[in-house]
C-alpha cells in the first residue's frame, strides 16, 4: 500500500494512457514523460504499461509494505526517511519508509514505480488519472493527503539495479524542441519569428497543454473547420500565444497548427514548469522517426549494478 502524506501541487496516477479512445472524444492521457515512466517501471521489473505516480516537487509518500521502488525523471531532491536517495535506481524499502520530493534540482516531474504496479481498478482499460474527467474516484482527480493505493506483487530480488548514466536524458534548462511543420498556410515570416523567440511556459499551463508567453505572433485570419489534434500539436489561437497540446488534450481543435513537437522531444517539454523557457526548431520526418527509434533503444540498455542498494534502505 502507498499512503499519500502530502500530494504536492499535482500528484496523479499515470500509465501509458488509453489507446483507441480518442475517436470517441476521450483524451488518451497517460504520463507526460513516457520515457521516465517506462524506465522506472523497467527498473522494478514491471511492464511499461503498469501505473506509476507522476510527482512534482513537494509530494510525500509512505510505502507501507516491504517493496522495491524506483524513481526516474527529474531530480526533485528525493529523500528516503530524510536521507538522500538517488534516482534511476531500484531500491528495497522497509515498511513505513517515507519518500519525499523535497525540492526541484533538475527537470520537473519524476515517476515512482513500485514492483507489481499500482493496482487501482482500471477504467476504459487504463489506470491514468484524467483530472476533471468522467472517471471515478482517484482516476478523475489529483491524489489527496490520506489516499491509500493498493499495490501488486513485485520481485524484491530486483533491488540494486541502476539505469546506465549514458541512457539517461539530460534535462536542459532551456530545451530546444524539434517539431514537424504544420499543414496551414501561415503569415509570411511567422515561422522565423516563432524560431527566434525564447518562449516562456505560462502559469496557465496544465496537463492538457502548455501555453507559451512571448512576442505575439500574427495568427492566420482564415476560419478553419475543426480537425483532429494529437499531443505535441502546436496551436496558434487568435491572441498569437502558441499552445502545445499534451497528454490530456482534447481530440479536436479549430486553431491553425504551426506543427507538432516530435514524440522524442515531448519528455523534454514535460520536464519544464511555468516560468521556464523553451525554443523551437524544425525537423524532417525521417530525422524525427530516427530520434524516436534512438530513444526507444535507450529503454533496452542493460542495467548497471549498485550493490549498496541491494539491502533495505
Amino acid at each position: 500500500m502507498l499512503h499519500i502524506l502530502n500530494p504536492g501541487p499535482l500528484l496523479t496516477i499515470q500509465d501509458l494512457g488509453r489507446p483507441g479512445v480518442r475517436r470517441f472524444g476521450v483524451p488518451g492521457g497517460g504520463a507526460l514523460d513516457r520515457f521516465a515512466h517506462a524506465a522506472a517501471n523497467r527498473l522494478v521489473g514491471n511492464t511499461a504499461g503498469l501505473a506509476t505516480l507522476e510527482m512534482l516537487p513537494g509530494c510525500q509518500v509512505r510505502v507501507e509494505a516491504l517493496a522495491v521502488v524506483a524513481v526516474a525523471g527529474g531530480d526533485l531532491g528525493l529523500t528516503l526517511d530524510g536521507a538522500p536517495l538517488p534516482g534511476w535506481q531500484a531500491c528495497l524499502v522497509r515498511p513505513g519508509a517515507v519518500l519525499h520530493c523535497a525540492r526541484r534540482v533538475a527537470g520537473a516531474r519524476a515517476y515512482l514505480a513500485v514492483g507489481g504496479g499500482i493496482a487501482v481498478e482500471p477504467q476504459l482499460g487504463s489506470r491514468s488519472a484524467l483530472v476533471g474527467g468522467p472517471f471515478a474516484a482517484m482516476l478523475g482527480r489529483p491524489l489527496r493527503a490520506g489516499d491509500r493505493l493498493p499495490l501488486g506483487l513485485g520481485d524484491l530480488s530486483l533491488a540494486g539495479r541502476s539505469w546506465p548514466a549514458t541512457a539517461r536524458p539530460i534535462y536542459a534548462l532551456r530545451p530546444e524542441l524539434r517539431y514537424l511543420p504544420g499543414p496551414h498556410a501561415l503569415v509570411p515570416g511567422l515561422r522565423r519569428r516563432f524560431h527566434a523567440a525564447a518562449w516562456q511556459v505560462s502559469p496557465q499551463s496544465n496537463r492538457m497543454g502548455f501555453r507559451l508567453s512571448g512576442p505575439a505572433l500574427a495568427a492566420p485570419t482564415a476560419t478553419l473547420a475543426s480537425l483532429g489534434v494529437v499531443p505535441g500539436a502546436i496551436q496558434l489561437p487568435p491572441d498569437g500565444a502558441p499552445i502545445v497540446l499534451l497528454a490530456d488534450a482534447q481530440t479536436t481543435g479549430g486553431y491553425p497548427l504551426l506543427g507538432a513537437v516530435i514524440a522524442a522531444d515531448l519528455p523534454a517539454l514535460a520536464q519544464t514548469l511555468p516560468g521556464d523557457q523553451v525554443r523551437f526548431s524544425t525537423i524532417g520526418l525521417a530525422a524525427a522517426e530516427q530520434a524516436w527509434r534512438d530513444q526507444a533503444r535507450m529503454l533496452d540498455e542493460p542495467f548497471e549494478s549498485e550493490p549498496e542498494w541491494g539491502a533495505p534502505c
